[in-house]
């Protein structure tokens, strides 16, 4: 029996990666329809705004003055190799905690949607932007948005395992 839940639970896992790929690339898709590039909209006054950039670095374009072979080598291949390491670990260990697979099924799904701007368009799209003066992003995109939620998760999934260990050494500790 439980050699036909695990392919159902795979799939359902490759549903969560999907889901996050398809918010980040029809989010893209809207972007580039209907925001001119460096346009603002002021969605809440100043402090949420639509603004489109196309970045060819990384995280608030690092690497971006890279030379193009070493920019494509760091920021398309090496990132490949880790979702496809991402996708056997999550399908080859069918006993992790339930958060840590929804972690890493946003990271992967996060991930797979910059690196397709990447192979597609030569660069990332982002579009979002928030500035709540202690609070201030760079230019971001819905696949960052799942990448964050995805270690949140895997933080999350951190502390309760921590809590559950420090809690059953405590048990085991204490006078019967």
């Amino acid at each position: 029996m439980t050699k036909s839940k695990s392919p159902l639970k795979f799939i359902f896992l490759l549903i969560i990666v999907a889901l996050n790929l398809g918010c980040d690339q029809f989010s893209k898709v809207i972007a580039r329809k209907n925001i001119e590039p460096y346009e603002q909209i002021e969605v809440i006054k100043d402090r949420f705004t639509l603004t489109l950039v196309e970045n060819t670095g990384a995280f608030l374009s690092a690497g971006s003055n890279l030379p193009e072979i070493i920019r494509i080598i760091i920021l398309t291949v090496l990132p490949t190799l880790v979702l496809a390491y991402g996708l056997w670990f999550l399908y080859s260990n069918k006993h992790l905690p339930r958060l840590m697979q929804i972690g890493i099924c946003f990271l992967i799904g996060g991930g797979i949607g910059n690196i397709y701007d990447r192979i597609v368009y030569g660069s990332v799209t982002d579009f979002l932007h928030m500035d709540f003066v202690l609070f201030r992003t760079g230019i971001f995109n819905m696949a960052d948005v799942s990448i964050m939620i995805g270690i949140g998760l895997l933080l999350l999934q951190n502390l309760t395992a921590a809590r559950i260990k420090k809690h059953e050494a405590d048990q085991e500790g204490a006078p019967v």
